[in-house]
């Protein structure tokens, strides 16, 4: 068990996430009839309202779009992290496709193996899962240009 706060990964709509990030596998959620991609998931696609979809790899890279610095920690098991990076990454196949996350420097390193303030709005990044808990999360790595 982690002190972490961890994502619900038993919710049918998103267990096809949570098990391709397992095999570290990026797969996103599309709806068949409208093409578009939806994060976070939902049931229903809200412009062709249409409830038919699949769960497709996507490439895993990104950009840094936002980028955030927690200060102070609100929470007891972040504190020893603190200062880490919050970022929000645009990712290659759709600008609407967005998720929150932190860049590290591997899969396996804490949130604050990397300075915050290296950390910028335009930069390329990679998605890598990183074992937390009983679960994968998504991370990001900078990709070296």
């Amino acid at each position: 068990m982690s002190e972490f706060l961890l994502p619900v990964d038993d919710d049918p709509l998103t267990q096809p996430f949570w098990e391709a990030c397992a095999r570290g596998e990026l797969r996103m959620q599309r709806f068949t009839a409208s093409g578009r991609y939806c994060w976070p998931p939902r049931p229903m696609d809200p412009v062709s309202r249409t409830l038919e979809y699949e769960w497709v790899p996507v490439s895993g890279l990104g950009t840094v779009w936002s980028v955030a610095i927690p200060h102070p920690p609100l929470l007891p098991a972040y504190t020893d992290l603190a200062p880490y990076n919050v970022v929000v990454v645009q990712l290659d196949e759709d600008p609407a496709l967005r998720m929150v996350g932190n860049v590290v420097a591997a899969a396996d390193a804490p949130l604050n193996s990397i300075d915050p303030h290296a950390v910028e709005i335009g930069q390329r990044v990679r998605a890598v899962f990183s074992p937390v808990g009983d679960m994968f999360l998504p991370r990001w790595v900078p990709v070296d240009t």
